[in-house]
This record gives C-alpha cells, structure tokens and sequence, in this order.
C-alpha cells in the first residue's frame, strides 16, 4: 500500500483537484472518471497499483473537488482539452489511460489527437458500438427521438440523489450489490450544486452528439492498436457483455476479461480481481 496524496493544480485558470500516489520517474497511468463521480470511484485502485506506477486521477471541472467556471465548455471535447492539459499540468508526457463511462469517450478524444502519448488502453465498461448498447439507453433513445423541452426534462430526473444511486447500484444485485457503499450517491449529491445539475443534464442531454463519434473511436483503435486490457461487468443495463466483446472486432488481440457477477462499478466490488488483472497487464505494456 502506497499513501494517495490529495492535491491542487492551476489547470488554464482553473481550480483542479487531483489523487495521486506513486514515484515521480514512474511510468504513468491516467484514470478520467465518469458519470455522476469524481476521482473518488479511483481511492481503493490507486494505492494497489502505485508501488510500481504514478497514478494519477482529477476531478473534472464541474465534479468533485474541482471548481466550476463559468467559461468552461462542459462537453465532450471540452472535458477532453481539460485532460490533456491536466496531464501537461502534472508532467504525465505518457501514460496507460483508464477508460470508464463517459471517461471513456473524453480519454479517446484525447487518445486520437494525441496517439504518441498512449502506452496502452485499460477498458472498463465504457461503450463505443452502437448496436449493443443495454436497455437502460432506452430513455436516451425516446429522447432522440423527440428532442423536445417535455423530453429533456424527463432525462433531469436522474439527476437527483435517487437517480445517482440508481447510477451506482446499475447492474448490481444481491452479496454483490452490499459491497456498494451508499457514500457515493449521498458524496456526488451533496456536490451537486444547481449549476452543476444543469450542466449535467446537459452533457446527458448531449449522449448522441457523442454516439456519432462512435465510429471515429473505432477507427482510432483499428489504426493504431494500443494494448489494450478489457475488464467489464456484463450485469450493466447500460454496457451488457457484449459491448464489451464488440471491441475485439477493431482490437482482436486485446485481453478481454468478464466479470461475471460484476455490474458498472466494479471498483466498488470486484476490486482485488480487476487490480491483479491491472498489474498483470501493465507490467507486460507500460513498465520502467
């Protein structure tokens, strides 16, 4: 076990809060958090792994610690500028790069702009392919549907204490889902001011102009063929198993690993396993 400082940084004018824990001259992993969390989803994953790496995870602007500007673009690609800043900011020139949730599409953006600072890809439950998307979208597709005012309201429901736990408790059932500590719905809605909700609910709102990227992600990941570890939980409403299968189509020679009785959150309650798999990965692909 390795101690996780917590720590602040000037990020372009902006307040950031970030995790971290590892030597300064190691090599670096990078964990962009998703939806509705911080780099509080990352606090049990950094101190297993930082004996060997420097793990690093922020708080996005808008979530967590983190301030919340006014001028701040909160959207995909904005979200994706602020990480390769932030990874300027901290002297991270390379690094193995978490992708998780809506993480995943904010990590891949940066990923295609900058392939160079990419050692490798460790995938968890995060969708890129359309046509196996989970039934819990079917609100996000009626929303597609009719993009109307009435509609978007309706989406602003999961923005609310009940929503996140719903968020948090996604996919999980019986032993499993006591091992998910109600810390995190009660934390994230506590941090959850009115601007941040609206800002969620627009980034929510949003999910389809970034589908439509999906098919850029695939190209990135045909032509350049990180190494890539896949460690999912198939009991997601969202990102079933095969979502996560769908990425051997463009990665073939990636590790894919289900979890079987593991859900969305899977830092939560299969933590040991997906980071023995993490160490095991990394130690082969992104080493001193």
């Amino acid at each position: 076990m390795t101690h996780v400082e917590h720590l602040r940084t000037d990020v372009n004018g902006i307040d950031v809060f970030y995790r971290e824990a590892g030597r300064k001259d190691a090599p670096v992993l990078l964990l962009p958090h998703g939806y509705p969390c911080s780099s509080y989803e990352f606090r049990n994953l950094i101190p297993l792994l930082a004996d060997r790496w420097r793990v690093i995870a922020p708080d996005f602007p808008g979530c967590g610690y983190s301030a919340t500007p006014a001028d701040f673009a909160y959207d995909f690609d904005g979200y994706s500028a602020f990480l390769s800043a932030f990874a300027q900011a901290v002297r991270a020139e390379r690094f193995a790069l978490y992708l998780h949730d809506f993480g995943t599409w904010i990590g891949l953006r940066l990923a295609m702009r900058e392939p160079q600072q990419i050692a490798a890809l460790i995938i968890q439950n995060g969708d890129i392919y359309e046509d196996e998307l989970g039934p819990k979208y079917e609100s996000l597709k009626e929303f597609r549907r009719d993009p109307s005012p009435e509609a978007k309201a309706s989406l602003a429901a999961a923005v609310s204490e009940e929503g996140y736990r719903e968020e948090f408790l996604n996919g999980s059932e019986g032993e499993v889902a006591k091992r998910i500590a109600p810390d995190l719905w009660t934390l994230h809605w506590a941090l959850t001011t009115p601007r941040r909700r609206e800002i969620h609910i627009d980034v929510i709102a949003s999910w389809w102009d970034n589908a439509a990227w999906f098919p850029r992600y695939q190209a990135y990941l045909r032509e350049y063929k990180p190494p890539t570890l896949i460690v999912w939980g198939p009991r997601d409403g969202y990102m079933p198993a095969g979502a996560a299968k769908a990425y051997l189509r463009d990665l073939p020679d990636a590790q894919l690993h289900l979890l079987e009785d593991a859900g969305h959150w899977l830092l939560e309650t299969h933590l040991e396993e997906a980071a023995a798999l993490m160490r095991a990965f990394l130690g082969r692909v992104h080493h001193d």
